[in-house]
């Protein structure tokens, strides 16, 4: 059946699925690899904006000091959200950058700008403008990242290991979070504040990974999707058979086009060809492509609004808040947490997503993250001057219950990894057909930097105390918890199981009415894939059984 793997799947004994020997080779994990850096990026953006905003000589250069308690409050946001800003418009350029020119050249120009714009930051001299501008522009090449990246891996990968390949991207997030954050921690230690290289050197982590990113495309072959819907198949034959190490006339590349093809044309012959309105009609007036449509927006909503990409970016910030004294202390603190999410990610890749399946694996996730946060919010509910009144000292006896939530942060790091973050790229990449899936997911990478900008934007002035116009750090803690909650609710009674299944097999999941889709969308997609193999065999002139049937790419017959 096209439905995922009945047994589960060893990661280290890939050859044990069935697939033809030279399918998990060295093209294509070189090539997963590379796309895979580009989830660096919002990484290294991350771990890095809040240790510049640490370092004295950065703010003295602004002149940071003049502006009140709460102007400095939206500085803050703003220089760490401008990047947000930027990327949602980068999203949306990104399906159009992609489908006109492949997923190669995105790569490249992305990269361009993302250069630019840091360019521009590092060379700010004092302008607070220039500062806005330059993360604004990097924030157009860095936006792109999560459509293109993702796109282009789920589009090489190979069913049975897609949310394998779709997470090292989602893994590289969390390198990029922890050498920016541990860049910072060696800087503040070795290089001292006293001068522009204490923030100017890690910034420069940027530059590598774009210039690395830009080098590595050129070695890289054009998706064999974007090919096919380039009108090119013969190339698109040519790039499948290199990249899965095949003879070009090996009957597993033959099939694998000609389903992508198949596909290809039932789309273009069900929308009535290739137009914005035959697009925008696909997209909209399609019951099971607006159940995607608005899977992938709620994801976006519900991941960014549990907290956790906030607690990342600010994370020497709520260390200090929650106890741990001193800009070098909260800095190592904040390296550490980046571990631990790397580590989760890796565990996520490697054991969850084709094992288990990524609703388990998110619900896993979700779980761990709503225990950390009800947990932080009920201490600092418990001790309501943390944050808010200035120059209060935890008391001795809180201290335990203060090195308990500092534990938390840690804990609901790992879940976020295992849940929403690996799944927020993952589900968006795989769900969608083929000629309406680099606008979708431009459209789901908008939504998702829009409401990161929102929450990034909102939680300095959430975390201040009541009488400024906040809603105290506890408030903020209680939001999250509601909302991670609700988000645990909303996947299991919406969300269907994709692990194992091929793209083009996909559109099965989503044939039962929408209140069913998320309980029982996969057991009628199997039945479905029963009676396709039934009639497969019977076209074949085959005994009228399954067991038959070829297996092709993807699929479990």
């Amino acid at each position: 059946m096209a439905g995922g793997p009945k047994k589960p799947i060893n990661v280290f004994k890939l050859g044990e699925l069935g697939e033809p020997k030279g399918v998990f080779n060295w093209r294509l994990w070189f090539a997963v690899i590379s796309f895979g850096l580009l989830g660096a990026a919002r990484g290294v953006d991350e771990g890095l904006i809040n240790g510049a905003m640490k370092s004295k000589d950065f703010l003295k250069l602004i002149n940071y000091g003049s502006y009140s308690d709460v102007e400095q409050t939206n500085i803050k946001g703003n220089i760490s959200a401008m990047v947000q800003i930027g990327s949602v418009a980068g999203a949306l350029l990104a399906f159009l950058v992609c489908d006109r020119i492949g997923r190669i050249w995105a790569t490249r120009q992305l990269c361009v700008l993302w250069v630019i714009g840091i360019a521009m930051f590092m060379g700010n001299n004092g302008s607070l403008g220039l500062v806005y501008a330059g993360r604004f522009i990097a924030g157009l090449g860095v936006g792109q990242t999560p459509v293109v990246g993702p796109v282009y891996i789920a589009e090489i990968a190979p069913a049975s290991v897609r949310g394998l390949c779709t997470c090292i991207f989602t893994g590289f997030v969390y390198l990029g979070i922890v050498l920016a954050y541990f860049t910072n921690y060696g800087a503040q230690i070795n290089i001292g504040d006293t001068s522009h290289a204490r923030w100017l050197a890690p910034t420069s982590l940027h530059i590598i990974f774009a210039g690395l990113i830009f080098i590595l495309s050129f070695f890289q072959y054009e998706s064999p999707r974007f090919l096919v819907k380039a009108g090119n198949p013969e190339k698109a034959a040519e790039n499948m058979s290199k990249i899965r190490h095949l003879p070009i006339d090996h009957p597993y590349v033959v099939a694998e086009i000609s389903a992508i093809r198949n596909q290809h044309e039932e789309e273009l012959e069900a929308t009535m060809g290739n137009s914005w309105t035959g697009i925008l009609k696909e997209m909209f007036l399609v019951p099971s492509n607006l159940y995607r449509i608005y899977l992938t927006s709620m994801v976006q909503f519900m991941s960014q609004w549990s907290g956790a990409g906030s607690i990342t970016l600010y994370a020497p910030d709520l260390f200090s808040l929650l106890g741990i004294s001193g800009t070098t202390e909260s800095l190592l603190a904040s390296a550490v947490f980046g571990i631990v999410k790397f580590v989760a990610a890796i565990l996520c890749a490697l054991f969850l997503v084709d094992v288990i399946g990524r609703k388990r694996s998110l619900l896993i996730g979700i779980s761990l993250q709503a225990i950390s946060v009800i947990f932080i919010a009920a201490f600092l509910t418990s001790v309501p001057e943390l944050g808010v009144v200035e120059g209060f000292k935890l008391p001795p006896n809180d201290v335990a219950l203060s090195r308990a939530a500092i534990a938390f942060i840690y804990v609901s790091g790992f879940g976020w990894a295992l849940g929403w973050n690996s799944m927020q790229y993952l589900l968006t990449a795989e769900l969608f057909p083929l000629r309406i899936r680099a606008v979708a997911t431009s459209w789901a990478m908008a939504l998702h930097f829009a409401n990161q900008y929102g929450n990034s934007r909102a939680v300095p002035n959430m975390l201040l105390p009541v009488h400024d116009g906040g809603i105290s750090p506890a408030g903020t803690f209680w939001c999250f918890s509601a909302v991670t909650v609700l988000g645990g609710l909303w996947v299991w009674f919406s969300v269907p199981e994709t692990a194992g299944r091929s793209l083009e097999s996909m559109n099965r999941l989503f044939e039962l009415p929408w209140y069913k889709i998320g309980l029982h969308g996969n057991k009628d997609a199997d039945l479905q894939d029963e009676v396709h193999n039934e009639k497969e065999a019977s076209a074949l002139g085959l005994s009228g059984h399954a067991d038959h049937v070829e297996q092709r790419p993807g699929e479990k017959v």
